[in-house]
């Protein structure tokens, strides 16, 4: 029951609805969300429920114990005993359903059909904030094991922190017309996002080039290329619309995971743009884990690679995605060595242009490795670009056409949304569902074949 299909939009309204009746009574409302969870997780297999639950019970009572150890000299050992308890349930469940594919894919998406990625880096915020002091825990079951398995976010995030959740589970419950709203724009668009343009570039650009690229000619392959850069940008962007959206109504605010990626000026500006919560996760609780420049300066550059191979190695094991974390990695320790070379400077609407144009460059040269299943083919398609062959015949207008219509996208006014927001906040509620239902009958007409999973549910 991947978010997108009919079964789980009328999961969640049927969720939501409860959620409402329960709003005045905390532990009812939250009990019905963990109900809501584990019956979420249930439809995909049905051991999920108990699996989670003992990993979350795990990481419960590592909570206490470290709220209950002083952060003192004498406690330090036992401290980092129970922390790295908690890594070792966590990322053993994370190495498992990453290394389970590579001897047994089909009896892996038989068996395990959901990544348990998100749900083990999110988990691992709890511990490791209360290791370090840097948010404060709980010592409610009930609170932790409903913020840990949020049905919203447990799929393909955003990555939250867990007392952040915990916190505004904790609060009294509360939704403005005006958070209705933006709930259902945010799901609105996210449904636009997938299933108008990520999914038509998919079928018919992306997945033809990708298959077979000595089909193509140059600048159509490279016209693919650039194709899959826009679909894997709505198509997840998408998805995180539609997530923040269920969780709006759920009066949880949880983080955005995009700001413009492809107006980036640099490839630390892109990550600080794409995947934003991924990207912080990865700072925060692994790049500054790393041995500092304090101890050596060739540790500045070095950190930037180490932190983005496991990064890619997270997406999947495999040399794709390892070359796609190492361009990065290179790319950020490129960058910080001739920003340390060069020195402050000042930037012209020019070079910045110039920038932004090199930076999306780089970004879907990588893009190539990411998408293709092998080095072989990722060879094929970067060889079959600098061809030198141009024709065009498999470029339509209306492909040209809906390009267009998502590069014009990127250019929306930041201020756009909250004022739209704004404006449809102040019309009334069933106002508001009619034209969430008005623009998913619209969708279905236009789209017509239905839709293909999101990108990221499969890391």
């Amino acid at each position: 029951m991947l978010p997108l299909s009919p079964a789980y939009f009328a999961f969640a309204a049927a969720a939501i609805l409860l959620y409402w009746i329960c709003c005045r009574w905390t532990s009812a409302r939250l009990g019905v969300l963990l109900v809501a969870n584990f019956f979420f997780l249930a439809r995909f297999a049905w051991f999920y429920p108990a699996l989670l639950l003992a990993a979350a019970s795990i990481d419960f009572r590592i909570g206490i114990e470290l709220q209950e150890l002083p952060r003192r000299p004498e406690f330090a050992r036992r401290r980092k005993q129970f922390v790295a308890l908690s890594l070792l349930v966590n990322l053993g469940l994370l190495i498992a359903t990453k290394l389970l594919p590579l001897g047994y894919d089909q009896l892996y998406h038989w068996v395990l059909p959901l990544s348990l990625s998100f749900y083990c880096f999110q988990s691992l915020t709890y511990t490791i904030d209360l290791y370090r002091g840097t948010n404060p825990g709980t010592r409610s079951y009930l609170e932790h094991l409903t913020a840990a398995t949020l049905f919203s976010v447990i799929v393909a995030g955003p990555i939250n922190r867990v007392a952040d959740l915990i916190k505004q589970l904790r609060q009294p419950f509360s939704l403005t017309k005006t958070e209705g709203g933006r709930a259902f724009l945010l799901i609105a668009s996210g449904l636009l996002k997938k299933l108008l343009v990520a999914d038509f570039l998919s079928e018919n650009v992306v997945n033809r080039v990708f298959d077979t690229p000595t089909l193509y000619s140059g600048v159509e392959v490279l016209f693919g290329v650039y194709c899959y850069a826009l679909q894997i940008y709505f198509d997840f962007s998408g998805y995180t619309d539609i997530a923040m959206g269920v969780s709006q109504l759920l009066g949880l605010q949880i983080p955005d995971n995009f700001n413009r990626p492809y107006w980036a000026s640099s490839i630390q500006d892109f990550w600080k743009r794409w995947h934003i919560t991924f990207s912080t996760w990865l700072t925060t609780y692994l790049y500054f884990s790393l041995p500092s420049a304090r101890k050596w300066k060739g540790w500045n550059y070095i950190n930037p690679l180490i932190v983005m191979l496991l990064g890619g190695l997270w997406h999947g094991i495999g040399w794709p995605f390892l070359v796609w974390g190492a361009l990065h990695g290179a790319g950020l320790s490129a960058e910080r060595a001739f920003s340390v070379w060069r020195g402050k400077s000042k930037s012209t609407p020019l070079t910045r242009a110039i920038s932004i144009f090199c930076t999306f460059q780089f970004v879907c040269l990588a893009w190539v490795f990411f998408r293709s299943p092998d080095i072989a083919t990722a060879w094929a398609v970067l060889t079959r670009i600098v061809s030198g062959t141009f024709g065009v015949t498999n470029i339509s207008l209306l492909m040209v056409a809906w390009v267009v219509l998502a590069i014009a996208l990127q250019f929306i006014p930041t201020d756009w949304f909250p004022r739209a927001v704004e404006r449809f906040g102040r019309t009334p509620f069933a106002v508001q569902g009619a034209t969430l239902a008005v623009v998913i009958l619209l969708i279905e007409f236009i789209a017509g074949k239905g839709s293909t999973s999101f990108v990221y549910s499969n890391f």
